[in-house]
This record gives structure tokens, C-alpha cells and sequence, in this order.
């Protein structure tokens, strides 16, 4: 069967066939993390779902996928504005004003603290980048991501986006401000704009989302390169317009600046890629404006239409009835979870589990439905691994095929995973455990969070183990449950048997 996927383009699904239908190669681009923060849970869902969706054409297609993931470590400013602050040297900023108010500045007036405080270098800002970056890629090791072709950086890309800048420029799909060189959205493209996300130039005009500045032709026109003048003279990272090499000026310059967040990722994308790509994945908040710009410049610059086949975007996460997002402060990351004593392979299987298209509220009693369902399953795997395999019989095949066609129908994981409860049912109870050794192996390449972690079990663990009987036996349970939890904080999975307390890595 082929691979459908709802397109966001199209608002349909549609059978995925890719630009190349005579090689088995797919080009795919994720839409990475803003380097400001650890990102959160909400951003890694999109992430994952793009993660699930490179393993299934891998693993039930049998495509080698081509995988850029970008990092965004410049010009993308609050509020998506044109001018104003950086998110990333607003972040440096903060963080160097709680450090010189833990060495004693906290006690100077609040007027002298903002003046000594509201200075911070290149240095800084790289530095903030530099830690983020590392703390994101530690999380999608923990959270067993397959490792993308590319991670490149959007400050490695300056004179790729000044080259796309000057040629829509030249072509007439952009003109100049003194302050910024602007996209025209009424300029004629291939895809109009507005089509992703289903908007009309009305209303984009009336929901905008931020002061339009006065000399701009429509308010959704958006900067590709902006100046350092007016708002935008105390960004820090800054290169000549002229050459793309790093300006080490400050103040008000403008042969100096800096790129748009939207022109960003398609210098990077084509760059590596080429002018087209098969799949653009990303999250629902990235729809509009951001996908919406991307396809507007890409397809004008370089005269193809569509500029992406397929658009895929993950629904987002809810707690409560609220968004997860930094702005609410609502945010958990994949260290607070391990504080709660998951696994971040819990974490993985609860936010593949539900279908990308839904909105996922998440909740502890989620979060622990997940890790006993991965752990089940699990369990299964091994008694798999662990019995002597048998010939391949027919309602096995039906099995393996049902699970596909799941897949295959938009990533279906909800109908995916009933087929491998059913599965886990058929094999106890024909005693033909043996014969899913094939499907595991396809399993586990698809979900990638149900390997048996094998790590032993250091001996301060035991000895909590151990201290938690005896109390058990005293029937204090109190204390009981206190050494469970930390257990659990230390990343162990606790269950109570006969033989006492059992503890495994999670």
C-alpha cells in the first residue's frame, strides 16, 4: 500500500509519492528548536512525530531519508516582529542580570543594576547558543531520535540568505526600506499567499499581530534582512550586508544586520536539499506565519511550485485547556519529567501514542498509562527474543500486514498499536511467541522506545530496595513509600512481588 499523509496544503490526504519516483530517496526538512531555552515537551512532540514519520518510510518503505533538522540561533524576535528584541539575546541578557545579582547587585539601585546589566557581548550570545544547543541534543538522545544528515545552524547560512535576499529583490518580490528589505505578499507567487494556512489578505490584514510599520506595501509583508537602525541597533549578532562576514560594530549601522527568521530555513533547506523537498515537517504554530513565508519566498526565488510536496504538522500539547508554550509558563521539560521518576522513552511512547493530528492533553495518569503500556509491551519483546523462533504462519502475515496499512493510513498509531495488543494476545495464547521475531524488529524500528534497557542495578539502589521491604515489613508504609519515590527519582521502575521489591532501569 502507499504511504498517505494528510497534507496541510491541501487539506487532504493524499498518497506520498516523492519528486523522484525512480530513486528511493526521500528529502525531508524539520522546522528545529529557537536555541533560548531547554526545549519542552510540547516542542519535542512535533519532533518525535517527524522522527516516527522518517522511521516508517525507512522501516515500511524502504526509503533512505535525507533529514535536515535546523537549529535557529539568530533573528528570530519576539513576537515574530520586524524589529525589537531577540529571543536568544534577550535570554543572555537575563541570565547575565541574575548573575550579577548573585554576586552582590541585587542590593545596588534597580536604575544602576539596569545600566551595568543592559551590556552583553557576542560572547555572551554564543554562549547561550552553545548551551541550549548541547542540552537539546542530550534530550534527543535520551529520547532516541535517529540522527538527521544535517543540524546546520542559521548563523552559518548568512550569505546564503543575502543571495536569496538580492534575488528577490532583483525579481521584484521584495523591495527596500531604509530599515529592512521586505517580501511583498501581494507580489505574484506560485502558491498564493495565505493558501497553508487558509487564511485571506483580508483577514491577515485584520489580525495582525503587531504594530505595522508605516512604510510596508501590506502588513503581512515580512523582513527578509534587517538593518541595524532604530529598534534594531542593539542587536548584537550582526554581519555586513554587503559581504556576509561578521560586523563587530554596535550601535547604529546600516551596512550592518541580520536575517529574517523566515528566509532562514529556506537558504538551509536548499542549500543542502535543493530547490524542492518531498516533506516539510513542523508544529501547528509554525503554519502561519512561518511555513506560510517559507513557501511564498522559496517558490518566487526559485521558480518551482510546490516548493514542498507534502506539509505535515503535529498538532500541539495541551495542559489543561491551555497550550503548552514558554510565554504561559506552563512548560515541562524532559528533566522534570525524570524528576517525577520516567523514563524519557515513557515520555516518547506517550507522545507517539496518541495521532499527530490530536490535540494531546497531557497529564500524569497519561504519562503513567504510557509507561505501563510500553513496559507490557516490552515484557512481550523479550519473551520474543528470548524463544526459539518458528516458520512464518498466515495469520502472523495477516498481523504484520494489518499494522502496516495502520501505518500506512496517515500513521495510524492508535489502530497500529490495538494490532500489536492483539498480537501479544494470539502468541501467548497459541504458544507461538517465537514467530514474531520479524515483527518485532519492524516494531521496534517504528516506535524506537521499546528496547529492554539492560543497565544493572547499582548497589545503592539495592540497598533502598532492600530497606523498603523492611519497612514494609513493619508495615510502615510511610517509609515505605518514601524510598519508592526515590527509587523512582533515581530512574528505577518499582514493583512489589513475592520475593520482595524488584527494581529495573527504566
Amino acid at each position: 500500500m502507499p504511504l498517505c499523509l494528510y497534507n496541510t496544503l491541501t487539506k487532504r490526504d493524499e498518497d506520498f509519492l516523492p519528486l523522484d519516483p525512480n530513486k528511493k530517496v526521500v528529502t525531508m526538512y524539520t522546522c528545529g528548536p529557537t536555541v533560548y531555552g531547554r526545549p519542552h515537551i510540547g516542542n519535542y512532540a512535533s519532533f518525535l512525530m517527524a522522527d516516527l514519520l522518517k522511521r516508517w518510510l525507512q522501516t515500511g518503505h524502504g526509503y533512505t531519508v535525507r533529514h535536515v533538522k535546523n537549529i535557529t540561533d539568530v533573528g528570530h524576535l519576539l513576537q515574530d516582529a520586524d524589529e525589537g528584541e531577540d529571543k536568544i539575546e534577550k535570554q543572555a541578557l537575563e541570565e547575565k542580570r541574575a548573575l550579577r545579582q548573585g554576586s552582590g547587585q541585587a542590593e545596588r539601585k534597580e536604575k544602576r543594576a539596569t545600566k551595568v546589566e543592559g551590556v552583553i557581548s557576542r560572547e555572551d550570545v554564543l554562549a547561550v547558543v552553545e548551551r541550549y544547543t548541547q542540552m537539546y541534543i542530550e534530550d534527543e538522545k535520551a529520547l532516541n531520535f535517529l540522527e538527521p544528515e544535517a543540524r546546520p545552524r542559521a548563523s552559518h547560512y548568512i550569505k546564503e540568505q543575502l543571495a536569496l535576499t538580492k534575488k528577490l529583490l532583483t525579481s521584484g518580490h521584495a523591495y527596500e526600506l531604509p530599515d529592512a528589505i521586505y517580501f511583498s505578499v501581494e507580489s505574484k507567487t506560485p502558491t498564493p499567499y495565505g493558501a497553508l494556512s487558509g487564511n485571506t489578505m483580508d483577514q491577515i490584514s485584520a489580525g495582525s499581530r503587531v504594530d505595522v510599520h508605516e512604510g510596508k506595501r501590506h502588513p503581512a509583508d515580512f523582513a527578509l534582512w534587517k538593518r541595524c537602525i532604530g529598534q534594531n541597533a542593539k542587536h548584537i549578532l550582526r554581519w555586513y550586508e554587503a559581504t556576509g562576514e561578521a560586523s563587530p560594530t554596535s550601535g547604529e549601522d546600516k551596512n550592518s544586520g541580520f536575517p529574517g527568521w523566515h528566509i532562514e530555513c529556506s537558504a538551509m533547506s536548499s542549500s543542502i536539499l535543493g530547490n524542492q523537498i518531498d516533506i516539510h515537517t513542523g508544529g501547528e504554530d509554525n503554519i502561519f506565519p512561518h511555513h506560510e513565508c517559507e513557501i511564498a519566498q522559496s517558490e518566487s526565488a526559485f521558480g518551482v511550485s510546490p516548493f514542498v510536496t507534502m506539509w505535515v504538522h503535529r498538532r500541539r500539547i495541551q495542559m489543561g485547556e491551555e497550550k503548552m508554550s514558554k510565554s504561559l509558563g506552563n512548560v515541562l521539560t524532559l528533566p522534570d519529567i525524570a524528576q517525577q521518576g520516567f523514563s524519557p522513552l515513557d515520555v516518547r511512547f506517550y507522545l507517539l501514542s496518541v495521532h499527530y493530528r490530536t490535540n494531546l492533553k497531557f497529564s500524569q495518569k497519561g504519562l503513567e498509562d504510557a509507561r505501563t503500556a510500553r513496559r507490557k509491551i516490552g515484557e512481550w519483546i523479550a519473551e520474543v527474543d528470548n524463544s526459539q523462533p518458528h516458520s512464518s504462519a498466515g495469520a502472523v502475515q495477516d498481523y504484520e500486514q494489518q499494522f502496516s496499512a495502520a501505518m500506512d493510513q496517515d500513521l495510524n498509531v492508535s489502530e497500529a498499536l490495538a494490532v500489536v495488543y492483539e498480537i501479544m494476545a494470539y502468541s501467548r495464547k497459541n504458544s507461538s511467541v517465537g514467530t514474531h521475531k520479524k515483527f518485532v524488529k519492524i516494531l521496534e524500528d517504528t516506535f524506537g522506545c521499546f528496547a529492554v534497557d539492560t543497565a544493572s542495578v547499582d548497589v545503592d539502589a539495592l540497598k533502598l530496595a532492600s530497606d523498603r521491604d523492611v519497612a514494609r515489613a513493619k508495615k510502615d508504609f510511610a517509609e515505605s513509600d518514601r524510598l519508592r519515590d526515590v527509587l523512582m527519582k533515581m530512574g528505577y521502575e518499582v514493583r512489589d512481588s513475592k520475593e520482595g521489591t524488584q527494581v529495573k532501569r527504566q
